[in-house]
Formats: C-alpha cells, sequence, structure tokens
C-alpha cells in the first residue's frame, strides 16, 4: 500500500490538500442529493405524492425535485465550458473553485430556513447549491494537473474519491446521530432536525476546503499567454469543440464515458428504490446499506489506484465497466442462489468496490489524454458529458420498468450502456492518446 503514497516529483502535502475537498463536498452528495434533502424536498416541501399545483397541473413532490435537477444540469452545461475556458486562459482555476463552494455552502446553508410548501425557494436554492457541488467539481478535477504528474494521476484521482467516500460517510453517519439519537452528542431527543444537517453540509463544505486553498497553487503554463478576457475564452472554447475530433483517442473515450457514466449514475440514484420496492427495506436498512457503500467504495477507490498503476487507466476502467455489467445481469436475477435480501447487500458491496474506483481512473484517464494547456476547459466536456446524458439511462430505465412493468428487467436494460462503453474502450490507446494530448497546438489542431 506504500506505493500508493509515493508520488514521482511533487509534493505529497500538495496532493492530500488537494484531495481533502473530495472529503468536503462529498458531504453534499450524500446528505443532500442522496439520503435527507432530496426526500425532504419531495415529501415534505413539494408535497409528497399529493404535490403542488402549478399551471393548472398536479405536480407530484418528486417529479417538482426532478426538475430542479434538470434546470441545474442545463445551466452548468450552458455556463460550464466557457467559465471553464475563462479559468485556463486565466490561471484562475482556484479562484472559480472558492466561488463555486462560497455560492453552493451559502445556498445549502440558506436551505436551513426551507419549510413545508416553499417549493420555489426550496428548489431554487437547491439549484444554486447544486451549481456550486457540480460547477466547482469542473475545476477542483482540473487542479490535478497543479498536484501531480501524468504518471501518478491514477493514484491521485484514486485517493481524492476514497477521502471522498470517507468524508461523505462521516457527516451521513453524524447526520443520523443528530436525527436519531442526539443524546450520544449530549443533546435532548428531538433537539435536532433535518434542516440542522443541511447547515452542517455548508460548515462541512467550508471547513475541509482550506487545506486546497491554502496548500494548492496553479503552475503557470507558458503556452497561455495574454489577458482573460470573456471573448478569448470564447474563442478557446470553440478552438477546443473542433479539437475534440483530431484527438481520436480522446473523443473515443468521451463518447465511452458517456455511455458507461449514465449507467452508473443511474444505479446508484435507483437503488433506494429497488431496495424499497422491490425487496421491502426499511428506511434504516436502506440508510445502513449507503453507508456500507461509502465504507467499502474507500477500499475500492484505493484499490482501483494500485491496479490503475500496475495495468493502467484504460484497463482499470475496462475492468471496472465490465463489473457494472455483471452487476445488472446480478440484480435482474438477484435471489438466483438463494436470499435476494441477503444477495442485494453483497451486491451493493461489489457495486461499492468498482464504483469509486472506476470513477478515479475514468478521472485520470481523462486527464491523460487532454492537452496539458486546456485542462480546465476539456474537464468541464467530460463533466457536462455526464449532465447531458444522465437523462438517457433513467429513460432508459424507466420506459423499460414502464413497458415491464418490472424493477428488476430495468436493471437488466442498463447493460446496453456497460457493454457500448466497454466496447468503445477497446479502440481507446493510452499511448497514443497521450501522444495526440502532446501534440496539440494552441489552436486545436495537430501538426502533420
Amino acid at each position: 500500500m506504500s506505493g500508493l503514497f509515493t508520488f514521482k516529483r511533487r509534493n505529497p502535502g500538495q496532493v492530500f490538500a488537494w484531495s481533502t475537498y473530495d472529503f468536503a463536498n462529498s458531504a453534499f452528495a450524500t446528505t443532500i442529493l442522496a439520503v435527507i434533502f432530496n426526500k425532504y424536498y419531495a415529501g415534505v416541501v413539494a408535497g409528497g405524492s399529493e404535490g403542488v399545483r402549478l399551471f393548472g397541473t398536479q405536480i407530484p413532490g418528486a417529479t417538482m425535485f426532478t426538475l430542479f435537477v434538470a434546470a441545474s444540469m442545463i445551466l452548468i452545461a450552458v455556463a460550464g465550458p466557457v467559465l471553464s475556458a475563462f479559468s485556463d486562459l486565466g490561471h484562475m482555476k482556484r479562484r472559480m473553485l472558492s466561488f463555486h463552494v462560497l455560492a453552493g455552502a451559502l445556498a445549502t446553508a440558506a436551505m436551513y430556513g426551507i419549510s413545508e410548501g416553499e417549493w420555489l425557494a426550496g428548489g431554487l436554492l437547491f439549484v444554486v447549491a447544486q451549481i456550486g457541488f457540480a460547477g466547482g467539481n469542473i475545476f477542483y478535477n482540473a487542479l490535478i494537473y497543479d498536484v501531480a504528474d501524468p504518471e501518478d494521476f491514477g493514484k491521485v484521482s484514486a485517493i481524492g474519491w476514497a477521502w471522498g467516500y470517507v468524508g461523505g460517510g462521516l457527516l451521513l453517519a453524524l447526520n443520523l446521530v443528530m436525527l436519531q439519537s442526539p443524546h450520544l452528542l449530549g443533546f435532548p431527543a428531538g433537539y435536532f432536525t433535518v434542516q440542522d444537517c443541511f447547515l452542517s453540509v455548508a460548515i462541512w463544505w467550508v471547513v475541509f476546503s482550506i487545506p486546497l486553498f491554502l496548500s494548492v497553487r496553479e503552475a503557470t503554463d507558458s503556452t497561455i499567454r495574454g489577458q482573460a478576457t470573456l471573448r478569448r475564452a470564447i474563442q478557446m472554447l470553440r478552438d477546443g469543440v473542433r479539437g475534440v475530433r483530431r484527438l481520436p483517442n480522446y473523443a473515443r473515450f468521451f463518447l465511452a464515458y458517456l455511455l458507461y457514466n449514465d449507467g452508473v449514475e443511474t444505479v446508484v440514484i435507483m437503488a433506494a428504490i429497488f431496495g424499497d420496492q422491490e425487496l421491502g427495506m426499511s428506511s434504516s436498512e436502506i440508510i445502513a446499506f449507503f453507508l456500507m457503500i461509502q465504507a467499502i467504495a474507500f477500499a475500492g477507490a484505493l484499490l482501483f489506484g494500485l491496479v490503475t498503476e500496475r495495468l493502467g487507466n484504460r484497463r482499470a476502467v475496462m475492468i471496472g465497466v465490465a463489473t457494472w455489467a455483471l452487476i445488472s445481469i446480478w440484480g435482474w436475477q438477484l435471489g438466483l442462489f438463494g436470499n435476494a435480501l441477503t444477495e442485494y447487500w453483497i451486491l451493493g458491496a461489489v457495486t461499492a468496490m468498482v464504483m469509486g474506483g472506476t470513477q478515479a481512473a475514468s478521472r485520470s484517464l481523462q486527464a491523460m489524454l487532454i492537452p496539458p494547456g486546456r485542462s480546465a476547459e476539456f474537464f468541464s466536456f467530460f463533466a457536462i458529458s455526464g449532465k447531458f446524458a444522465g437523462a438517457a439511462g433513467p429513460l432508459i430505465f424507466g420506459l423499460a420498468v414502464w413497458v415491464t412493468g418490472s424493477l428488476r428487467l430495468g436493471i437488466l436494460s442498463l447493460i446496453v450502456l456497460f457493454l457500448s462503453g466497454f466496447i468503445l474502450l477497446i479502440f481507446v490507446s493510452e499511448r497514443e492518446g497521450r501522444r495526440e494530448a502532446l501534440a496539440f497546438d494552441r489552436a486545436g489542431t495537430l501538426p502533420a
């Protein structure tokens, strides 16, 4: 394991400071997106199954939440590339990240005051917070160039993902203690509310972001000169879009990621619903299930860091994607080897092992295949592909369930995404892709 924390040239302290941001913002991913706020908004703020009346139509609370999620994704997708190109041009990745952290944390803290019926205010605050979270990740991911050398991208990315699972899991566990057993913290029963959990996310996010801003400095790229103006940033973005087709290995990886990551995100989103409706799991069992996933995913991300170092980024990603395909088949036939609920816990453990590892190896492979001076810009394409494609997986899943009436067949339908992504990865050359990235000039073309 010592090899995981041995780096070629860079200061390990900067790697730790950079990865601590994963520890910080993953609290938002767990408490706000996955477990507490989403249920609170859909079930209480927006009226649950009765919902809210809008334009003469009664819209369920869960649907209202998805509409605000979609709105935040669209805004990030539209603004992200320009902001990223601007930050690359002006060496402002840290400043752009700090802006997103501040905006996201303030909006999350403001959720403290949202109560039943305030669906519009709650939704708008969520949009701002989600933009701070997802938009900030574009610049955080791009800063990997400033803390690690290309040969260390796999290990460094894995460490970040692992710290993220620790941070998200710890705050989620603390939130559960706040709500269910406040006496363990020295407070009387009923002292904390779910709104207090939202406030804890904001505090956690800001406090554990401090090491990055104190220790990480952007390296100066001599290939980027001139003042950072919006016009130049937009032109740089246009050059980048045209240049993607001149980076064939990156383009193939980009499309593969769009497919398999959409499958991954859909499985994560639907896991709690599957456990509830298909297996009859209680709320406490589902929460315990997610905490188990957080804990195992930490070890899985570190393990994939070692796998990446030994086999390379592409092969590590392919192992992860192949495992996801097997997971979708197992989910379809859950109970084949005995008790379905017991198998679900085992399947969750297997999922956790490859969840963080697949994403960490994908991030490091992305870093290998993009031109070094265009890091934030290309990382924004990487992130935005997930935002735009994020609707496809749930749509495939939802249509399969609607047509067949089976959640199990919905899970099986996702194998199309995993197999398509795997096949594309076969045609990606990591070595050739790195050569293409280094040869890419400022006009977004390759030399003859």
